[in-house]
């Protein structure tokens, strides 16, 4: 059978442990001349077989002389794959760590690279970073309530899993539940069906040391879960407990919500998590490559930092079809390959505008939109400030007034910038060689 011999290859390409945990529960529900279908137990073992194994597989296909298309991953849902982990109750809701104690604590499923030591630290997250490390290490002068703000795929769920990790690693009978908000929501739906409700309170006001809650947004509008959580956190933070929340924005700005929950979530530290700068995004394409056993040149881990922003999953995308694609061609990743990766994940370039110029200028610059847009007159700002005006006239065909809203000047603003950039190139052949590099790498970014 086909995948009984792509298993015996990958047997001798992964270690015994990723093949049991990960290969192993793979089921193989169809396959022909077209496709491969592999079905895993539940969607985050899917996902994280398609970012981490998907090119070892379709390789492993390859030796055994599979010559079709694509492979694909599905849940399956008729409950014949391999189980993660043994089912200590029939119903269980959540996975629970093997070292955890039955009645004790609950845990979503962990990713197993989700900890403080794989995480980058830029000054786009550095406070966020530092406060769950101390949360995690039961740091006492810190606030027992923690709130991080961020968007999708920014890393507030690699901190919170970071610090389930240490938690569980280092205090394992500490009683920790992990949870969203829609898992808590459902689970005290469940509780007042089953008329179990003195359970689910005895285990978040009594049976709780940390608690975990993501997506807190999603409680907007559940009146009944808003007021167990009020009186959940108050005992819990009487008792001096560990608290983190994550959501997508601040407690001040969830729409419908009490405002005795809203004044909880706000009442320790809030913290946000702002996109990476250019350096921080480069350190994580290089650290993600790395884990993925892929060698990426400078030129190129330059072009991912530049083109793929905010979104850090995006990263972890392009990062496994580079490898899968180099994978399948036998080949090193170039440049041509990358972009049509990124292609494939965030469209074709944009055409060159004063805005995207202006960005691109301040990422090189290490300068933020608001100062370009300021009226700062120190020399780092106002240099980068003047090259991006100088850009945007050479490289667009937008109007001076155009140009100038970027930046909120006015058109003479933008004739005075070009002129000075002009004259320093004349003057100088460090500076022309740096607005010939840049525009060049705005040009070759598509």
């Amino acid at each position: 059978m086909l995948w009984q011999r792509v298993k015996s290859v990958l047997s001798k390409k992964v270690s015994d442990s990723d093949f049991k945990l990960w290969i192993e529960p793979l089921q193989c529900v169809h396959d022909d001349a077209q496709s491969v279908e592999l079905a895993g137990p539940d969607p985050y073992f899917c996902s994280w077989v398609k970012d981490n194994y998907l090119g070892d597989i379709q390789a492993a296909l390859q030796d055994v002389g599979y010559t079709g298309g694509a492979v694909r991953l599905s849940v399956d849902t008729a409950g014949n794959g391999v189980p993660l982990l043994p089912e200590p109750e029939k119903k269980q809701s959540q996975l629970r760590l093997p070292s955890m104690p039955v009645a004790r604590s609950t845990v979503r499923t962990l990713h197993p690279r989700y900890t403080f030591d794989e995480f980058m630290v830029g000054e786009s997250n550095a406070m966020a970073y530092a406060a769950c490390e101390a949360m995690a290490g039961g740091d006492s002068a810190l606030s027992p309530c923690l709130f991080i703000e961020a968007g999708t795929g920014l890393g507030k769920s690699h901190l919170t899993h970071a610090v389930a990790h240490y938690v569980t690693s280092h205090s394992p009978g500490t009683r920790l539940h992990y949870v969203t908000s829609q898992q808590l929501t459902s689970e005290m739906v469940r509780s007042i069906k089953n008329n179990t409700m003195d359970h689910f309170k005895e285990k978040y006001h009594n049976q709780c040391d940390v608690l975990l809650m993501e997506d807190v947004q999603s409680l907007a509008g559940r009146t009944k879960t808003q007021a167990e959580l009020a009186e959940a956190l108050d005992v819990l933070m009487d008792c001096g407990k560990r608290v983190i929340f994550t959501g997508a924005v601040s407690p001040r700005n969830i729409p419908d919500i009490d405002d005795g929950v809203r004044s909880r979530l706000s009442s320790g530290l809030i913290t946000t998590i702002n996109p990476p700068d250019r350096r921080t995004r480069c350190l994580i394409i290089e650290r993600k490559a790395r884990n993925n056993k892929l060698t990426l040149s400078g030129e190129i881990i330059e072009f991912l930092a530049d083109r793929i922003q905010g979104d850090i999953r995006r990263v972890e995308s392009a990062i496994i079809g580079l490898k899968a694609k180099a994978s399948l061609h036998k080949t090193m990743p170039d440049l041509d390959m990358v972009k049509e990766i990124v292609a494939g994940i965030i469209g074709q370039r944009q055409e060159l505008s004063s805005v995207l110029i202006r960005n691109f200028v301040a990422g090189q610059f290490d300068v933020s939109i608001e100062e370009m847009q300021s009226k700062a007159r120190k020399k780092t700002i106002a240099f980068p400030r003047q090259v991006s005006m100088y850009l945007a006239r050479k490289l667009t065909e937008e109007a001076l007034s155009e140009i100038g809203k970027a930046f909120n000047r006015d058109h003479s603003t933008v004739v005075h910038s070009i002129r000075v950039i002009t004259e320093a190139i004349v003057r100088s052949g460090s500076i022309r060689g740096q607005v010939e590099h840049l525009a060049e790498r705005l040009q070759n970014q598509g």
